[in-house]
């Protein structure tokens, strides 16, 4: 298994992004800079940053920190949990002189007012959210303290008073900001950094608020020649938290995200997702590494290297490739260059390219080839990662075929779809027209002499019907579409569909499958949830056939009339007029109450 988190080695070819990002932090006629590394989820702006900070570090007088918004969030305000650890991280990367002391000494104080000034006002509003006070105007730093005085007796609140009183003028704290930045010019001379170089991170991860009070803190530093800001992000994140900051603005669109990036953000560099090539070349590396010793695995990764600059644009390794470098080291990873080359099409297009994604799928492949084995099976790593890609990209599909595995009769169907002998297919009829279908099932390996009964056990968690489920498996950008559609909100629905090109086929297909379970919790079926199911199930050609295969497991006692205008107008929108009339005509047998209403709904639409 390979660690969800940043890394040093370069598998994704982003030697060119990591010299770019270098040059612009060291080209000195830019600085002060703010750098945005741009790109989705899991894409590798984590460690594309790591990469830079290792080169940035071995500069002489460069100082490189980095700051985790996500770890403080909750427990400190962004904006000062930002400015005292680049503090803490000036005074435990240099031997400070005094002076340089004195000065550190006297911004840790300014950040401690700025604290104070936000603590305190949350503190009122606390206060009086909750009853203490009673009236806007009494909320005053005296009657705080008198509300504090009932907890603490002793409590000199005269003094207390005026003391807070010095801290929250307004006056001072402007001078604060202005002694603030001039000290930190200060602080940098003294102890002698020729440029501080700032890495944020995990801000995806972070809520709206903190994303924003993260970046707006870097303006305080962003007044001296000596620094540079480096910032991971995805913009549609940032556009998202943008908008949730200003959602009661009537006309604001998701633009204004990009607008105050482009204000806040000098020079992006963004990371394009992968290609065939690329993925192919990723995954091969990932299982190289698992499967090789150190020393096997460096020798050969020099040499795929080194070959890559031969051809980077289609570069692609074989056997033969491999076997030029080391005759042994290729008998040993022959079935991974198999694996990798079975996958990554697949993978690319399925997961837009997402290192992430990938890397989760080939750890839960491995987890299951593993779990097999503690129980004495042997698994084919090949048949199990095809049984994936449809538990992956089809989800009905793989529902499908483990009901079919139960019953007997999955190979027999299977043998008539790689066959193409439409005509004599049952269960499996409604995805004969799927292209993506008819690749997977004419792709190696052939399944239709194999006994899967064992791939379904070992992968049955996926027939978990619980939507939390189906939340933990999605990228950050997909859970917030997710979260957006379930609010029931008709716009941000709106702008879910607006993006789905924006997110993997995996990811729509999870969001498919979340909604129809959120739907099918009720007893009764719910309109606005069916509505939300429906219309996100219409909004991409690849969905369609899922959405008809999930309709179609809803019994009829649960139909009301009510319902029908919306599966009527699910299927005039998509053209699937046959498969839906099936289900109807299934319903009204299932249900007699409402056979004359759905024949009316029929009629209707003729």
């Amino acid at each position: 298994m390979w660690k969800d988190c940043e890394t040093e080695l370069d598998f994704l070819d982003f030697d060119y992004l990591t010299k770019i990002l270098e040059d612009t932090v060291n080209d000195e006629k830019l600085l002060p800079s703010s750098i945005g590394v741009y790109g989705d989820w899991g894409s590798g702006k984590s460690s594309l940053m790591y990469m830079c900070k290792n080169l940035l570090s071995k500069q002489k007088g460069t100082v490189c920190l980095m700051f985790n918004g996500w770890l403080f969030e909750g427990y400190e305000d962004a904006k000062t949990a930002i400015l005292g650890s680049i503090l803490d991280g000036i005074a435990e990367n240099r031997n400070l002189s005094d002076k340089a002391k004195l000065v550190l000494e006297g911004l840790y104080n300014s950040v401690d007012k700025f604290k104070l000034i936000k603590n305190g006002l949350k503190f009122g509003a606390d206060i009086f959210l909750t009853g203490g006070i009673g009236t806007i105007a009494d909320l005053t730093i005296r009657n705080i303290l008198k509300d504090a005085s009932k907890k603490i007796p002793d409590l000199d609140i005269e003094k207390v008073s005026e003391e807070i009183k010095d801290k929250l003028n307004n006056k001072e704290l402007r001078d604060d900001i202005k002694k603030f930045r001039e000290e930190f010019a200060e602080l940098l001379i003294k102890a002698r950094i020729k440029k501080l170089v700032i890495f944020i991170d995990e801000l995806d991860r972070c809520n709206p608020n903190t994303i924003l009070d993260t970046l707006e803190a870097m303006r305080l530093f962003l007044f001296t020649g000596r620094v540079s800001f480096v910032i991971g992000a995805d913009e549609r994140h940032i556009a998202y938290a943008v908008k949730n900051k200003f959602n009661e603005i009537e006309g604001i669109q998701m633009d204004i995200g990009k607008e105050y990036l482009e204000k806040l953000i000098q020079y992006p560099i963004r990371i394009p997702s992968l290609n065939d090539y690329e993925m192919e070349f990723y995954i091969m590396s990932l299982l190289f590494q698992s499967n090789l010793s150190e020393d096997e695995f460096e020798k050969l990764l020099n040499y795929l290297n080194r070959r890559k600059k031969e051809q980077f644009l289609q570069f692609a390794v074989d056997y033969a490739m491999v076997n030029e470098c080391d005759q042994s080291i290729a008998e040993k990873v022959k079935d991974d260059i198999l694996v990798a080359k079975q996958l990554s099409s697949v993978l690319t297009k399925g997961l837009n390219g997402n290192p992430r994604q990938c890397k989760r799928f080939l750890n839960t492949l491995d987890m299951r080839l593993r779990m097999a084995k503690y129980k004495d099976i042997t698994l084919d790593t090949r048949v199990l990662a095809k049984i994936m890609e449809v538990e992956y990209f089809r989800t009905s599909l793989f529902r499908k075929m483990a009901q079919l595995s139960l019953s007997g009769t999955l190979s027999i169907e299977l043998t008539h779809l790689e066959k193409k002998k439409y005509d004599e297919l049952n269960e499996l009829k409604l995805w004969k027209d799927d292209l993506w279908v008819t690749e997977w099932i004419e792709s190696e390996p052939i399944l239709q002499s194999q006994d899967l009964s064992m791939y379904f056990y070992f992968t049955r968690t996926s027939l978990d019907n619980k939507g939390i489920s189906k939340v933990n498996k999605m990228s950050d950008t997909a859970k917030l579409m997710f979260d957006g559609i379930r609010s029931g909100s008709d716009m941000y629905l709106r702008d879910a569909i607006k993006n789905i090109d924006n997110i993997s086929d995996f990811d729509a297909e999870q969001i498919l499958d979340g909604l129809f379970s959120e739907l099918t919790q009720d007893t009764e079926l719910d309109n606005e949830k069916l509505k939300r199911f429906l219309r996100w199930g219409s909004a991409k050609n690849e969905l369609q056939i899922s959405t008809i295969e999930f309709i179609r497991g809803i019994t009829g006692n649960k139909i009301k009339p009510a319902v029908l205008p919306l599966i009527i107008e699910f299927y005039v929108s998509t053209k699937r007029s046959q498969e839906c009339k099936e289900i109807l005509e299934k319903w009204k047998k299932e249900n007699t109450s409402i056979a004359s209403r759905i024949d009316k709904a029929i009629e209707g639409e003729k």
